[in-house]
């Protein structure tokens, strides 16, 4: 049997002990603030949040280059046979693209994989590839099922302001302006696209999050929902109260309850809550 090595990226948001246990090799994105630049995972989220309600400007993102890329799956290919490195939506970043340069370069046994999704969804698409591994598929098997999954992945996430989004270009579908004035909350979701529409909006932060336990229900209706993963962004208090509310709607047991990493939380800013959900 031929060994599979299985990549992502930091903007998938799984912890240190679900990448250790499934063995998920993970390429860095960078977060800049001014002359500091961290990789993901040289900042903890509360430091980095810390330092986000300090700065006077955005702090930028910048995506694996196509070089680190390249090094990455070299040293994987020492000891995989081959590599599946499945990514942050394609119409949010540019990571899929340098990836894709790499394994043109390297002429190797490599499968890249557009998530068209964030955080929480593409972590479920990764821990999904993870499942399939151990269970001793191959790697065109698993990019097949990695297909059908990624139809069956809801994404939604609720924002306190939109100010992050739309200064870090990636405001995506998303009315803007008008939300911000009015202070209403946007309930955003992750769409078929891989980019971010408008789903519905609120009028506070409470019933968006009751809003987006409705929007899931309608979403997976007549389908069984087989994992959920929470995330907040400084919003301890809201992702404990969108976690009960949806165990208690579906019942269903949370599999991933973290905080977004700093990668996301640069667009998305302090007190987003968001949700994944997959379903057969």
């Amino acid at each position: 049997m031929k060994k599979i090595a299985l990549v992502t990226d930091s903007t998938a948001d799984l912890s240190v002990e679900i990448l250790k246990e499934h063995d998920i090799h993970v390429i860095p994105l960078r977060v800049r603030f001014g002359n500091l630049e961290f990789l993901a995972h040289e900042i903890e989220s509360d430091e980095f949040y810390r330092l986000l309600s300090e700065a006077e400007e955005l702090p930028q993102t910048s995506q694996p280059t196509p070089e680190e890329f390249d090094q990455l799956y070299c040293e994987l290919l020492k000891e995989y046979d081959e590599v599946i490195s499945i990514h942050i939506s394609s119409g949010l970043s540019g990571t899929l693209n340098a990836a894709r340069v790499a394994k043109e370069h390297l002429q190797a046994k490599i499968h890249i994989v557009d998530s068209k999704t964030i955080s929480l969804g593409l972590g479920l698409l990764v821990m999904d590839a993870a499942k399939h591994l151990k269970e001793g598929l191959d790697s065109l098997q698993i990019v097949d099922k990695l297909a059908e999954a990624r139809k069956n992945i809801e994404t939604l996430f609720t924002l306190d302001t939109l100010e992050y989004l739309q200064k870090g270009g990636r405001i995506g579908k998303v009315s803007g302006i008008l939300g911000s004035l009015l202070n209403v909350k946007p309930i955003i979701r992750v769409g078929d696209d891989g980019i971010y529409h408008t789903y519905s909006k609120a009028r506070n932060q409470r019933k968006a999050l009751k809003a987006m336990v409705t929007a899931i229900g309608e979403m997976t209706k007549e389908r069984k929902r087989i994992r959920l993963s929470v995330a907040h962004g400084g919003a301890l208090t809201a992702g404990e109260y969108l976690k009960e509310c949806m165990e208690n709607a579906f019942n269903i047991k949370t599999d991933i309850f973290t905080q977004v990493s700093p990668i996301i939380g640069v667009h998305t800013g302090p007190g987003t809550v968001g949700v994944a959900v997959q379903f057969e």
